[in-house]
């Protein structure tokens, strides 16, 4: 899985297993959460075209900026930026500039 880096820096180094289910598998204990909902993410929507790291935000797609977290995650970082999203995990339908996690398994 391809990402690069944008603008010269990133937050901390992070890795990524695309299946999913081999972080469950590999793990001794539960995996983090933060990083399931990351490597779901950018497995859909990389395949499309490599992701980027942003200082704001969690990952760049060509001139969007995506925020990923759970239910209460809100656009606090983001909201400033122009074509920011932020995708959450827990909830059924999207409303204004949230949308659900589950909707990007259908890129694939």
């Amino acid at each position: 899985m391809q990402i690069q880096k944008e603008l010269g820096h990133y937050k901390s180094p992070r890795r990524f297993i695309c299946i999913i289910n081999l972080q469950y598998a590999l793990a001794s204990e539960n995996p983090n959460i933060g990083n399931v909902r990351e490597s779901f993410f950018i497995n859909q929507l990389g395949v499309l075209e490599p992701m980027k790291y942003t200082p704001e935000g969690d990952f760049a797609y060509k001139d969007y900026v995506f925020e990923i977290g759970g239910r209460g995650k809100t656009n606090k970082q983001v909201k400033h930026l122009d074509n920011s999203y932020v995708v959450a995990d827990g909830i059924e339908v999207g409303h204004l500039r949230k949308i659900p996690l589950w909707m990007f398994g259908f890129l694939y």
